[in-house]
């Protein structure tokens, strides 16, 4: 019995992982088809997600995500920033620069932690609860990366301020997390930037795996 309640555990993570892939709804078949299981199997797992609000189905009888994965996405995200900030404090010191982690939100980029460095005479203030395009930044563009199967790190400058310059390079290893870690400035990056957010973001993956 417990072999089988992990196995429909599992196979419910693996369903609602599909659906925040960012690719929209899909029908019980689509779903019974990209997931490799029968459809009475898909129509158990989906009767229980509707149930308790993780899953919700449209007009056409497409399959979303429900608000009920709200309520799980806020209480995660504390425990996110709890996780991030030594990595982040350790970066933003070494680099100069302010450092943030920044999770999917759909098709936005969400910064859920952000650290100043100490030392500089000026730094970027980046407010925690920023919003962006993930087709923006560098934050955005690691993360859609990411999905693409690239573990590349980014550099972009003035396409969410003027002046600005980030890097960032995405967590990769999570399959229930899309994120990365960057900094931003606006003075000069050194050489290194580059591969200190790559090893910061690895050294984030490694905590929260």
């Amino acid at each position: 019995m417990a072999a089988e309640s992990a196995q429909t555990l599992e196979r419910g993570l693996r369903l609602l992982r599909l659906l925040a892939d960012g690719k929209g709804g899909r029908t019980p078949t689509e779903l019974s088809a990209e997931l490799s299981l029968s459809r009475p199997v898909v129509y158990r797992l989906l009767t229980t997600l509707l149930d308790a609000g993780f899953v919700r189905r449209d007009a056409e009888g497409r399959v979303h995500l429900g608000f009920g994965v709200l309520a799980l996405a806020q209480a995660v995200q504390p425990l996110l920033r709890a996780a991030a900030v030594p990595t982040l404090r350790r970066l933003a010191e070494q680099v100069g620069a302010t450092a943030h982690l920044t999770v999917a939100e759909g098709d936005d980029g969400l910064a859920v932690a952000v650290v100043e460095p100490s030392w500089t005479d000026m730094h970027v203030a980046y407010r925690e609860g920023s919003r962006h395009p993930l087709a923006r930044g560098a934050a955005g563009r690691a993360i859609l990366a990411l999905r693409a199967g690239s573990h590349d790190y980014f550099v972009t400058e003035g396409q969410l301020q003027e002046g600005a310059r980030g890097v960032a390079a995405p967590v990769t290893g999570l399959p229930w997390l899309e994120a990365s870690v960057g900094v931003v400035t606006f003075g000069p990056l050194e050489e290194s930037t580059g591969p200190a957010v790559v090893a910061a973001a690895a050294e984030l993956a490694a905590v929260l795996g």
